[in-house]
């Protein structure tokens, strides 16, 4: 962990660069974010800490699951193929790496107002170069997402309230509620945590049909997620979380309505992970029954030279 690391409110750290952006902090020509905070010691003591019975969940939701994608994405096609002459098969795939449960990566999405992606990086340097593999998800394969990671289940919290609201609607989760979730299941955060956040968008969509499905699809996109804004950003930024997920197209609420989006800040502000519709149905469930919503995560994305974005291949091990 860098000794330079500056305030929130000090942020940017180097002066011209974009609203909030860390950049510098790591070191010039850094590619990993806030998965510098993973340094071997804390996940050595997060294995020690939270691995206790080895019983092991999978947080990865099929990669069909959606067939009729948000965000005009391409829908996941697999095709069998036999071998002649043999009695085996192969698979094609073809498919948009954000289809179905994902770790957005450091290409994936800039300042839209500066056009700058992490560290700088222009979308010129990605497009004009076909050989760049700079802020591919390969560094973060090579790396690996591996630690301590907690779940704020909201969906109870929220239901034991009589306050819980449609997840395929807009919904901002204010971060008191976030706080008051943690409280009541009497989790800590700890520096490095990997944070996940059940809004209830996988429990919704498993209970439609699939013409509600295609609508969902055909209509802007509209989902609950966290609240966009400076006290968010302030919460996450000061908690030294590594990566942030949770189980909905959309980590923050979308559409935002703030002037920038939590997207901006994480991914190519600090470099920080974003993953988006992982399956914590059963992962939530195993917290409930053992009274403990923290949980070791292994995670490696595929290694995708210059990808912008892959399936996080995620298990959580108790």
């Amino acid at each position: 962990m860098s000794p330079k690391r500056p305030a929130f409110e000090e942020l940017p750290f180097r002066e011209g660069d974009p609203p909030y952006s860390a950049w510098g902090i790591w070191g010039e020509g850094d590619e990993l974010g806030t998965l510098n905070f993973l340094i071997d010691d804390v996940v050595a003591g997060a294995a020690r800490l939270e691995i206790r019975t080895g019983l092991r969940i999978s947080l990865d939701w099929p990669l069909d699951k959606l067939q009729h994608p948000s965000f005009g994405r391409q829908t996941f096609h697999r095709e069998l193929v036999a071998k002649a002459a043999k009695v085996a098969n192969d698979d094609v795939i073809t498919m948009n790496t954000q289809s179905s449960s994902q770790w957005d990566g450091l290409r994936h999405f800039a300042y839209q107002k500066d056009k700058k992606f992490y560290g700088g990086r222009t979308n010129a340097d990605f497009h004009d170069d076909p050989t760049s593999t700079d802020l591919g998800i390969q560094h973060m394969a090579t790396k690996s997402i591996c630690g301590r990671a907690i779940l704020i289940d909201h969906v109870s919290y929220a239901l034991k309230r009589g306050i819980y609201k449609d997840a395929v609607s807009h919904h901002s989760i204010p971060l008191s509620e976030l706080k008051e979730a943690l409280a009541d299941q009497k989790t800590e955060v700890l520096p490095g945590d990997i944070l996940f956040i059940r809004s209830g968008f996988t429990r919704t969509f498993e209970a439609m049909t699939d013409d509600q499905h295609k609508q969902v699809a055909a209509s802007p996109p509209c989902f609950t997620g966290v609240q966009t804004g400076e006290e968010m950003a302030k919460w996450i930024w000061d908690s030294k979380f590594s990566a942030v997920a949770g189980d909905a197209p959309s980590f923050e609420a979308w559409p935002q309505t703030q002037d920038i989006a939590l997207h901006e800040i994480l991914l190519a502000g600090w470099g920080c992970p974003i993953g988006e519709l992982f399956d914590l149905e059963q992962l939530a469930e195993h917290c409930k029954n053992v009274g403990r919503w923290s949980f070791f995560l292994a995670s490696v994305p595929l290694k995708i030279p210059g990808g912008a974005a892959s399936p996080p291949n995620a298990v959580a091990i108790f």
